[in-house]
Order: C-alpha cells, then sequence, then structure tokens
C-alpha cells in the first residue's frame, strides 16, 4: 500500500515537471520566434530602403540635403563655431576663400556662420506654417468627405475661394491683421495652404468611405467615431503626407519671400529671406551675398519637391 501510494504521488509530479518544461519550451519557443521576426522585420525594412535608394539616387540626395539643412538648424555648432552676430570690420566684403566659404558681408560676418544660424528660424517658420496646413486642411477635409450633405458644399466653397486668391496674396493679407514677425509670418503661410490640404484629404475621404470595410465596420455596429479616426482616416492619410512634403518646399520658399520683403525677422537676425535681401544692396560688387543664400534657399527647395515626388510614386506603386 504504501509503494502504490508513493507511485500515485509520484505521476503527479512528473507530470506537472512536464508540464512546467513544456510550457517553458513554449514560452522560449515563442521568444525566439519573436526575436526571428523582429530581425526579419529590420531586414525587410533595410532591404526597402536600398530598394529605395536604387529606384530614386535623386531623391535620396535630396533627403540626404534635408537631413543636413535639419540637423543645422538644430546643431549649428556642428557646421561652424563663429558667432552669426559677431564681425570683424578689417574682413568686411571678402570674397569666398578657405577661411570663409560664403564669404563676409559688409560687416565682416561669416556669411556661412549666418546661413547655418539661419536655417533655424528658416525652417521653425516653416514647419510650423506646415503642420497648421496638415492639421487644419486635414481636419476640414475629414469632415466634408465624411459628413457630406451641406457641411461638404459650406466647407467646398470657402475653399474655392481661398484657392481663388494668390496665396502670396492671401499671406500679405493675413500679416497685416497679425503682424510682423516669423511666427506670424509663418502662420499666415500655413493658413493659405489649408484649403489645398483640405481637397486633397475630402477627395481620399470620400474614395475610403465607399469602401467594403467601411461598409463592414458599420454593419458590426461600430461607432461613426471609431469607423472615422480607425479606419478612414489612416487609409485616407497617405497623399495629405505626400503634399505635406511638397509644401514643406513651398513653406520655405514663401517665408523666405516674405521675409525678404521684410515681414519675418529684423535685422540683425539671420534668416534665408532677410540675408538676400540684405545683400541685393551689394549685389554689383559682391555678389555673394545674394547669390549664396539663394542657392540654399532653392536647392532646399527642389530637394523637397523631389523627395516628394519619390514618395508619391512609391505610394502609388504601393496602392
Amino acid at each position: 500500500m504504501t509503494e502504490t501510494a508513493s507511485l500515485v504521488e509520484a505521476v503527479p509530479s512528473r507530470a506537472g515537471d512536464e508540464t512546467f518544461a513544456s510550457t517553458a519550451a513554449d514560452r522560449f519557443a515563442d521568444a525566439s520566434r519573436s526575436r526571428q521576426g523582429s530581425a526579419g522585420s529590420a531586414r525587410n525594412g533595410l532591404r526597402r530602403a536600398w530598394r529605395f535608394v536604387a529606384q530614386h539616387p535623386g531623391a535620396a540626395l535630396a533627403g540626404l540635403w534635408i537631413v543636413l539643412v535639419l540637423v543645422s538648424a538644430f546643431a549649428p555648432t556642428l557646421f561652424s563655431g563663429q558667432d552669426p552676430l559677431d564681425g570683424v570690420p578689417r574682413d568686411k566684403m571678402q570674397a569666398p576663400s578657405a577661411a570663409h566659404w560664403f564669404g563676409t558681408d559688409q560687416v565682416g560676418r561669416d556669411l556661412f556662420t549666418r546661413v547655418v544660424h539661419g536655417s533655424a528660424l528658416t525652417l521653425q517658420a516653416a514647419i510650423i506654417a506646415v503642420a497648421i496646413g496638415l492639421v487644419v486642411g486635414s481636419l476640414l477635409g475629414l469632415l466634408a468627405g465624411f459628413v457630406g450633405s451641406w457641411v461638404d458644399d459650406v466647407i467646398m466653397r470657402i475653399a474655392d475661394v481661398l484657392l481663388a486668391i494668390p496665396s502670396l496674396l492671401l499671406s500679405l493679407a493675413l500679416i497685416t491683421a497679425l503682424g510682423f514677425g516669423t511666427v506670424n509670418v509663418a502662420i499666415a503661410v500655413g493658413l493659405s495652404s489649408v484649403a489645398a490640404v483640405a481637397r486633397i484629404m475630402r477627395s481620399e475621404v470620400i474614395r475610403v468611405r465607399s469602401g467594403v470595410f467601411v461598409e463592414a465596420a458599420f454593419a458590426s455596429g461600430n461607432r461613426w467615431s471609431r469607423v472615422l479616426f480607425r479606419h478612414v482616416l489612416p487609409n485616407s492619410i497617405g497623399p495629405v503626407l505626400v503634399l505635406a512634403a511638397l509644401e514643406f518646399g513651398t513653406a520655405i520658399l514663401a517665408v523666405s519671400a516674405l521675409s525678404f520683403l521684410g515681414y519675418g525677422a529684423q535685422p540683425p537676425a539671420p534668416e534665408w529671406g532677410s540675408l538676400v535681401s540684405t545683400g541685393r544692396n551689394f549685389i554689383a560688387t559682391a555678389w555673394w551675398l545674394t547669390a549664396l543664400p539663394g542657392a540654399v534657399i532653392a536647392l532646399t527647395v527642389l530637394s523637397a519637391n523631389r523627395l516628394s515626388r519619390a514618395l508619391d510614386s512609391e505610394g502609388r506603386r504601393s496602392r
């Protein structure tokens, strides 16, 4: 009897050990599969990145330039350790050289340093403008496309009126109401791009709203807010983000143009448009004061446009 009882007690113990061992083995296998899956996703991401670079080498160079400009905006001391506001009078109006890559201005300040530090103000204004246009335009387009009816008519008629006004003229009118300054310039440029973003967002929402998966989501008893933000918005935002990349270059150009006219940061603060504006008084004797900051603006705008076209082509291929 004693031996039988001991055998009976031993069986559950061995079963428990086997269960614990199998559970531990399952967990180890799940962890291994998870690590393999994450490694595989990383390899797939690298393959997609290399394929994008191989198919769009120009876009890769444009992206590299945009990255350099962004780094110069957030960490200008990595590119130049000089003060953008202090100058050496005896070094004024020197042509580009190894000591001064972009030359010096009329008070002896290093122009390359001023361009590097000026990227912070210009890009700050451009990012604010793109964010305002993207958020406000996307919300209006989402509302117009999803609700429809008279809401769609009212929003689209307002968008038509805004699109009929040249963007620079609309920005000037808004700056007159808001006042001068970099932030006000950014708000004016952002509001002038709301109509274009709203129309693109509306067309995508109308396309997605008629999809079978949206009807299935409604049939499953989901609330309209859940369908809107869980199904419609994620499938409609792609072209709007591509437009945002394009609007980034347009915003840089608009902010620089308004700064050139004197509505942005006031001297001696370095801003790309104001640098070009200041150098125009010496264009006959010091061409670099306008040509080199203008070349940086042009290259940045063209890079943003090239990158947006590449993203658009990739998005069309994936759809």
